[in-house]
């Protein structure tokens, strides 16, 4: 058998290095700013969040925000007002989810760090961080933010009504 040679491993060393590898990646950091909105019957949103391939397939919901207080459940007969994550992921989820389930937050701006063991199966490349909020008595909103597993970097989106801005950090 013959020893490889620095021209033998250019391949492989090529294939890891445009992310075709898994890469390990650090912690994600979501801000989500909720807007102070006036309203004499305002009610905190339900808030969905989960990652997108650039073709808008959902690959893992991250955090779900809903009334979690009420008896016997009933909060979570309201998650399909978040119609495009109730669709694509939400309806096949068992809830209330370890590490993704919490109750609805106040306006103003929230932060969600996912560690990145809950990242790891995840190969380095491009995805979209998706954000969508559902208020009763109120609008619907989604925001959608490109952004790349495996590398340090930072992107930021912006909402108009029920979402403010949306930011997403990824540690290396």
């Amino acid at each position: 058998m013959k020893p490889l040679t620095l021209a033998a491993t250019l391949p492989l060393t090529a294939l890891v290095l445009t992310g075709a590898a898994p890469l390990p990646s650090g912690d994600l950091t979501v801000s989500i700013t909720l807007p102070r909105i006036n309203s004499a019957s305002y009610h905190r949103p339900y808030v969905a969040v989960w990652i997108e391939r650039p073709d808008q397939t959902a690959v893992r919901t991250l955090s779900v925000w809903y009334d979690t207080g009420l008896p016997a459940g009933e909060g979570k007969d309201w998650l399909k007002d978040i119609r495009t994550w109730w669709r694509k992921d939400g309806r096949g989820l068992t809830l209330p989810a370890d590490g993704v389930s919490g109750p609805t937050r106040a306006p103003g701006t929230q932060t969600v760090t996912i560690p990145a063991s809950r990242l790891r199966d995840l190969p380095a490349g491009n995805y979209v961080l998706a954000v969508e909020a559902a208020r009763e008595l109120g609008g619907r909103e989604l925001v959608r933010v490109p952004f790349r597993l495996g590398a340090a970097n930072t992107a930021s989106g912006t909402g108009e009504t029920e979402l403010g801005a949306v930011r997403v950090s990824v540690a290396r």
